[in-house]
């Protein structure tokens, strides 16, 4: 194992191939014989159940349910909402044979579903008693993309995708927001990756939709990732699918609509933000195993330690997820780096000194610190640590975003600090402006920061009085 830590590519030295190393030998992926698909093995997706459990969760508390509608979606509904469709009609991807026949119209796989939700929303909607439809939906999705990596762009991904509609728009942004607020508990209270909440601009928003709010994180080489986002779709997709209700006062009216995703995006930022030189870091609350038990012993020692390590982990085991690793073919140091490798919160460690002493030693994943627990608070200590391994991490995080967030008066300003961070500057509001920016920088507007105030000192790029805060960066 001091062989594999060797080979991973130090942050510092070259970021992109630090996360391929740590996504592979961590065991998280493999490269599926395809390019740009990924295989999700069981150590990633038993992350995602957790997400997804904890996201299902409160979905249901605030009324959704979730439902399945088809893969393909015929042309002539993709088409049906121009702007929508010219917003992904370079990641469509089309099946055109049937067997050996050739089909009639050509089916997209779907890039999202908003057109064949909103056919089948025209059908069940009648009257205002049928309003709100509050539907989640559980999938996998296609786009063709040029350029992939795993959990961060790839072209088959697994997400979810809310859709609703609403008898007014009061209603229907109260949803947006609601839904953006859910995404931000998981990323902060789950998978400690604080997050930034903002409108995106025009240029940046969804295609089709009124308003985007998005919840943009800094990873660990100083870019941004959008790692949720939530679409006020206004009456846009009603008038298109004719998705109309009869009201109380007897007129017949447009549905208000919203749509709202996220993805196993979120794993990579939960890599990226918390991982380190010896690989993953893992919340507590996310991470398949919390604790590992590492029995250390020689000849007859070994026997008993491994035997009161086991009693140990069967007693635990209905309050944590715990593993005992009692692999005789590894030293103890190759278990230790393992392990670490793999981001387990908590490492127990147990040799025939702790059995006399009726004690454990603790080794925290976060801290590297180590803690010895008597044999009679074990369970209350291990509880008590994995909370503090998941705020530590959290507030690390949080440090590492404000030492790398810095305020401009002019883009050049970006230059100071590699274009790496996040940049906080008064924008005109001018789409010029933001082009210009990306082409010169490959800078773009994350979002407009919900609350913020323009600061008066000018847009950065053209020096005109500013319109709006926005936050700027380099983005995945």
């Amino acid at each position: 194992m001091e062989k594999l830590l060797k080979e991973i590519t130090p942050k510092s030295q070259d970021y992109s191939q630090w996360y391929t190393d740590v996504i592979k030998k961590a065991d998280l992926v493999d490269y599926a014989p395809i390019k740009g698909f990924m295989v999700m093995k069981p150590y990633s997706y038993r992350i995602w159940e957790f997400i997804q459990a904890a996201m299902d969760r409160r979905f249901r508390e605030t009324g959704h349910e979730n439902a399945y509608f088809p893969l393909l979606i015929p042309e002539h509904l993709l088409i049906k909402e121009a702007e929508h469709v010219e917003g992904f009609s370079a990641e469509v991807a089309w099946v055109t044979m049937g067997g050996d026949e050739v089909l009639a119209e050509r089916l997209a796989i779907r890039p999202t579903s908003e057109t064949i939700i909103g056919a089948m929303y025209a059908q069940w909607i009648q009257s205002y008693r049928d309003l709100p439809v509050l539907i989640n939906q559980w999938a996998n999705v296609l786009r063709w993309e040029k350029a992939t990596r795993p959990f961060l762009r790839t072209t088959e991904f697994l997400w979810q995708e809310g859709h609703t509609v609403h008898r007014s728009a009061e209603e229907a942004e109260a949803e947006t927001l609601q839904q953006l607020g859910i995404y931000r508990e998981i990323l902060e209270d789950l998978l400690g990756v604080p997050v930034i909440a903002g409108v995106k601009s025009a240029g940046e928003r969804f295609a089709g939709a009124v308003q985007t709010y998005t919840l943009e994180a800094l990873m660990g080489d100083g870019k941004a990732l959008q790692s949720a986002t939530s679409h006020f779709l206004g009456q846009n997709f009603a008038k298109a699918f004719d998705i109309q209700y009869l009201d109380e006062d007897g007129v017949l009216k447009f549905g208000w609509t919203t749509s709202w995703g996220s993805t196993t995006r979120m794993i990579g930022a939960l890599i990226m933000v918390h991982g380190d030189d010896k690989g993953l870091r893992l919340p507590p609350r996310v991470a398949p195993i919390q604790i590992v038990v590492v029995p250390i012993g020689r000849g007859a020692d070994r026997d008993r330690v491994t035997d009161w390590a086991r009693d140990l982990v069967n007693k635990l085991s209905g309050e944590f997820r715990i593993k005992l690793d009692d692999r005789n073919e590894f030293t103890p140091g190759y278990k230790f780096n393992d392990w670490e490798m793999r981001g387990v919160p908590l490492r127990i460690e147990i040799g025939p000194r702790d059995l006399a002493q009726k004690q454990i030693t603790v080794a925290r994943r976060d801290t590297g610190e180590k803690i010895v627990i008597a044999e009679n608070m074990v369970s209350e200590t291990l509880s008590q640590l994995l909370e503090d391994v998941q705020r530590t991490l959290f507030e690390q995080a949080v440090e590492y975003r404000a030492s790398h967030t810095f305020s401009v008066e002019n883009y050049q300003e970006m230059a100071h600090h590699n274009h790496r961070g996040f940049f906080l500057g008064d924008w005109c509001g001018q789409e010029t402006c933001a082009d210009r920016l990306k082409q010169e920088t490959s800078v773009t507007i994350r979002c407009l920061p919900l609350g913020a105030d323009i600061a008066g000192t000018g847009c950065i790029v053209c020096g005109q009085p500013g319109q709006h805060r926005a936050l700027f960066a380099r983005a995945y």
